[in-house]
């Protein structure tokens, strides 16, 4: 299933995008797509629903983040060996863990905002992985089972903040409008295997990032029971999983820094794209 939210910022509707491209209101169904709606009795009582006699919803609406309510936005640092290569970081021995604030979540066409001050705004197209049932201490021959789907997340950063200003990474991270997620939640029984996806993002139509979630270090199982060996994970958290070569501090022989203007479009293989238009701050 591909499970979305539609509507104004707050006042976002759970939905579904059917079969036949329709999108259909699931608010009859589901208080929203978060919490026990992704647990496996959730998204079975979804799948269960007669999806035609259900309200139509306005296909040109605004598309909100897929996952409301989130609790937790975990991120994996230096997760691609071919990343880690381009800007001469060492593969890590074990995964790399910051947070990204939840404040910085929007939608996956908002618009994204370069904070004050900021110097070396970036981009980063990557898997997001969407919990379905609580994991503590779980195994990786059964970390997936707590997986309720998967998501495009564009984990957007400003390089000075994160590396130029002392402590660790979150402050690059963290920005409103810096956490676009969606357009759609994608089941996990849709994707076949989470490490066999294409992924890639352009800038004003030149595509800098053209990779595969192959090669990740660390994969989507891993992860998760790595994640939960130090926190407990609850439904409707994401863990955003790392990026592909290609972001603009690695670019040769300069770096190359989003403005505003540009236009990003991103996309992963059964996951569907993204596009934001860059803005500067104004008070």
């Amino acid at each position: 299933m591909k499970l979305l939210r539609i509507g104004a910022k707050g006042a976002e509707k759970p939905a579904i995008l059917a079969q036949d491209g329709s999108i259909r209101d699931l608010s009859s169904i589901v208080h929203d797509i978060g919490g026990a709606a992704l647990s496996p009795a959730g998204l079975a009582n979804i799948a269960a629903a007669d999806l035609s006699a259900l309200p139509e919803l306005d296909g040109g609406e605004r598309i909100g983040p897929c996952v409301a309510n989130v609790g937790k936005f975990i991120c994996i640092g230096l997760n691609y060996a071919d990343h880690a290569a381009e800007t001469g970081a060492a593969i890590p021995e074990e995964p790399i863990l910051f947070m990204k604030a939840t404040s910085a979540i929007i939608g996956p066409n908002d618009d994204v905002i370069i904070p004050k001050n900021s110097i070396k705004p970036d981009w980063e197209v990557e898997l997001g992985v969407i919990i379905g049932t609580e994991a503590r201490y779980v195994d990786e021959a059964n970390a997936l089972d707590h997986v309720a789907g998967y998501c495009v997340v564009n984990d957007v950063s400003e390089r000075h903040f994160q590396t130029e200003r002392g402590g660790q990474w979150v402050k690059g991270k963290s920005a409103d409008t810096f956490g676009p997620i969606g357009p759609w939640l994608v089941t996990r029984d849709e994707i076949a295997d989470p490490q066999n996806l294409s992924m890639w993002l352009e800038i004003d139509g030149h595509r800098y990032q053209d990779g595969s979630t192959k090669t990740m270090v660390f994969g989507v199982a891993h992860l998760v029971s790595y994640v939960s060996q130090f926190m407990s994970l609850q439904p409707g958290d994401i863990i955003t999983t790392g990026t592909p070569p290609g972001v603009g501090m690695g670019i040769k022989p300069e770096p190359v820094w989003l403005k505003p203007g540009n236009v990003m479009r991103l996309g992963i293989e059964g996951l569907g794209e993204q596009q934001q238009t860059v803005k500067a701050y104004s008070a």
